[in-house]
């Protein structure tokens, strides 16, 4: 394990996908109707109220939780009887994060570290708006969703663990989930420890070997040379789009949901920013960081402010560090591992010193 500040020694060239991805695979959580139901009532039905700032106060309870509006980033945090938070909705976000069982990750072949959570992320179906703890409906959707231990983003992400993952299958016969590397082997490079030993570019579509067709008609075939392989922006396409639900399209511009590359979606990504991208420095202030969290990094030589490589933040590990998940050259796919560089966002190892901004989908 070491960490390597130089940068690569060819940067590959990106292909230019054009289109716009609407339709998408399968949606990543239960309750779709109450949850068109709720945006309806939440938006028919809301008084406006003033904002109520952190630690102060609570809102509305439905005799055993209670409800507590919070910034930086705005959002909705539902505490247990206990004062516990058991849920956390975010203004503008998709993203729901809950309390749950207590579960492992780690990925002894790379790294000694291990991440112990009871965060559960899911997807909502809507962006969280204030007032929809109002409704009824949320609240049966509340009661399920915490106690639901089904596949979450975390279990669906790890379904692609370059450490070894089981083939999943659709009726179709299409494998959905599996094993996933990065991309195919780059001649032109001889370190294994490089970061283009493996070529990027292969996106969500690539790794399940499919034609996919947009809503705007661009009609796109995966390279054969690329099956079962997901760059670190084309792996977050696959787990949070293909299989979460979350809109996608393929330019590299603002559009209806998440964007190709990794400085596209950090910049004009769905949701909210918790850490804003301000220049070349490293972001050290982690305070509104969450599970489940998008994250930045500028790891090219000579370009100490362009966002080129995107992962997931899991939270704190055994050793009190802030680590995240992504897919990564020299673990030729998705790692929480350190083989050329450690996976953390906090110190002077070299993802940490490229980490540059965070955003909540």
């Amino acid at each position: 394990m070491h960490s390597n500040s130089a940068g690569r020694h060819s940067h590959p060239t990106r292909r230019a996908l054009l289109g716009t991805i609407a339709g998408i695979a399968a949606a990543g959580t239960a309750g779709e109707y109450v949850w068109h139901r709720l945006a309806h009532e939440s938006r028919s039905s809301e008084k406006a109220r003033s904002s109520i700032p952190d630690g102060k106060g609570t809102g509305p309870s439905n005799g055993k939780n209670t409800f507590e509006r919070l910034s930086d980033p705005d959002r909705t945090v539902v505490r247990g009887p206990d004062g516990g938070t058991l849920a956390t909705f975010t203004d503008g976000a998709r993203t729901a994060v809950l309390a749950g069982p207590t579960r492992h990750f780690s990925e002894p072949r790379t790294t000694e570290a291990k991440v112990t959570t009871n965060a559960w992320v899911r997807v909502l179906p809507r962006p969280w708006q204030e007032g929809m703890e109002n409704s009824g409906p949320f609240m049966k959707w509340l009661g399920k969703a915490l106690t639901d231990t089904g596949p979450d983003v975390f279990a669906v992400a790890f379904q692609y663990s370059s450490a070894g993952a089981p083939d999943k299958h659709n009726a179709n016969g299409v494998r959905y989930a599996g094993t996933a590397h990065f991309g195919p082997r780059n001649s032109k490079v001889e370190d294994p420890l490089d970061f283009a030993y493996h070529d990027e570019q292969s996106d969500f579509f690539d790794y399940l070997g499919i034609p996919w067709t947009f809503p705007d008609g661009t009609h796109v075939q995966p390279e054969k040379a690329r099956y079962g392989d997901v760059d670190c922006s084309g792996f977050q396409r696959l787990v949070w789009g293909y299989r979460m639900g979350i809109p996608l399209h393929n330019t590299n511009t603002k559009g209806d949901g998440l964007p190709r590359r990794a400085f596209a979606i950090a910049a004009d990504g769905p949701g909210c920013l918790v850490i804003p991208h301000t220049g070349a420095d490293q972001a050290t202030d982690l305070h509104a960081l969450q599970p489940g969290d998008l994250v930045f990094f500028a790891i090219i030589k000579g370009k100490p402010d362009f966002i080129d490589h995107c992962g997931m933040y899991m939270g704190l590990d055994d050793q009190g560090r802030h680590r995240f998940y992504s897919s990564r050259s020299a673990a030729n796919g998705p790692t929480l591992g350190d083989l050329s560089g450690r996976s953390l966002l906090d110190g002077t190892d070299f993802y940490a010193r490229g980490f540059r901004s965070a955003r909540r989908l």
